[in-house]
């Protein structure tokens, strides 16, 4: 582990190194500062596959104790001051208590996240069911996420769906494309006035044939319809292999349709892996686009940056850390891109150029950077680190091995 002085020593190169390439060093250390990254409270408790749930004996078994990691994982990160919570599976009896309790742990509730899947009744569908009683479950449990956000104080709902067909001819693509209009609009309607709707998308799973939202158009049109205040949600991981997602993010961004994202990784399917594993260029790509944005004068986007992860065999807390650190790296990383010098080669049409600029940027290792930037915070300049050395799990695993679990694993 570098000493302080070897971090300083580090930083001061790399400072030197940026001012020689013109980057405005104020400004990155500043929007580095200001970053903010939502973790989920599902991303705390058990989880497995499709196949079964592996059960980790520190593991939070319920909403109070998700809260208690979540505030952890906020004390070694200094960037995670918001939880997502998951309907039902963090239902408690008094929602002002749980806020309260949010507010003591130092951290607060974010995104409120129905579960429109996961009820028997909801095998043909939810919002988009043929049966009318079975859309009104659907429209009642939206009513009663709105009434969540307005006693926690959340300003998102966000949206995901699994609703499709799994056989030619089981149902009509336009009727229930109607049906999920209807029912996304009355928990539109009854959010409060200065909440946003996230709609999200995924191309496949757990409906074979078709899937009501399979993409970012399908999301789009949707919000077009709903209202202003509804905006498209990227999930990283819910997307067919090689699909260009820093376009998407591009095209949304000029639509004012942008609400969020659900950082995770993916290399098959929705493998739910850890953010920037797998593909982190593509990581830095997709922040490049979200930096241009921030660099617009004009620019009235409000993005949500949340994390979508359910680590199956990593330690909940570990994982989460890990993702915090790789989305500081990839958004370090493209801060520091000469977006002027970029313009130029573009309109020189220096094809080579630009992608040297870009391959530059990427390459910089900003660590020295993160590092002096969480010791001036007051915290560990390792996160992952200083909190194996915390001795949290150990005592986590001691309190947690018996008594009844909530949450998407019990």
């Amino acid at each position: 582990m570098p000493t302080k002085d070897q971090i300083q020593a580090r930083y001061n190169l790399l400072i030197e190194d940026l001012t020689e390439r013109g980057v405005d060093v104020n400004d990155v250390r500043q929007r580095l500062q200001n970053q903010r990254i939502e973790t989920p409270s599902w991303g705390y408790g058990d989880s497995g596959t499709r196949f079964g749930v592996f059960q980790q004996e520190w593991a939070a078994r319920n909403t109070q104790e998700r809260l208690q990691d979540a505030a952890v994982t906020h004390q070694h990160t200094g960037v995670a001051p918001s939880v997502a919570l998951h309907i039902p599976w963090d239902k408690v009896d008094d929602w002002a208590a749980l806020k309260q309790y949010a507010d003591e742990l130092g951290v607060e509730v974010g995104a409120i996240n129905p579960n429109l899947f996961q009820e028997p009744d909801y095998m043909l569908g939810s919002v988009c069911h043929p049966d009318a009683d079975v859309r009104q479950m659907s429209i009642d449990h939206l009513l009663e996420c709105a009434e969540i956000m307005r006693v926690t104080g959340s300003d998102i709902m966000s949206v995901w769906l699994a609703d499709g067909t799994n056989y030619p001819g089981q149902d009509d693509f336009r009727e229930r494309k109607r049906r999920l209009l209807e029912c996304l609009q009355a928990g539109y309607d009854a959010m409060p006035n200065d909440a946003r709707m996230l709609v999200e998308y995924k191309f496949f799973e757990p409906a074979f044939y078709h899937t009501d939202l399979p993409d970012w158009g399908t999301s789009l049109v949707v919000c077009q319809n709903l209202g202003d205040r509804a905006q498209v949600l990227i999930d990283t991981g819910h997307h067919a292999q090689g699909t260009n997602i820093e376009f998407i993010v591009a095209y949304l961004l000029d639509e004012e349709r942008l609400g969020g994202f659900h950082f995770n990784c993916r290399k098959y399917a929705d493998d739910d892996l850890t953010t920037g594993s797998i593909n982190p260029q593509e990581l830095f790509l997709i922040y490049t686009e979200l930096v241009k944005e921030e660099n617009d004068p004009n620019s009235t986007a409000d993005i949500a940056y949340m994390i979508d992860q359910s680590h199956n065999i990593k330690p909940k807390i570990e994982a989460m850390i890990q993702s915090i650190m790789n989305i500081q790296m990839a958004y370090a990383r493209a801060l520091i891109v000469p977006y002027d010098q970029l313009k130029e080669a573009q309109s020189a049409k220096d094809v080579v150029g630009a992608e040297m600029i870009m391959q530059q940027a990427n390459n910089t290792d900003v660590e020295p950077l993160l590092q002096t930037l969480r010791v001036e915070a007051g915290l560990d300049p390792n996160p992952l680190e200083a909190f194996r050395r915390s001795g949290y799990l150990e005592k986590a695993a001691a309190e947690r091995r018996e008594g009844p679990r909530t949450g998407w694993g019990a």
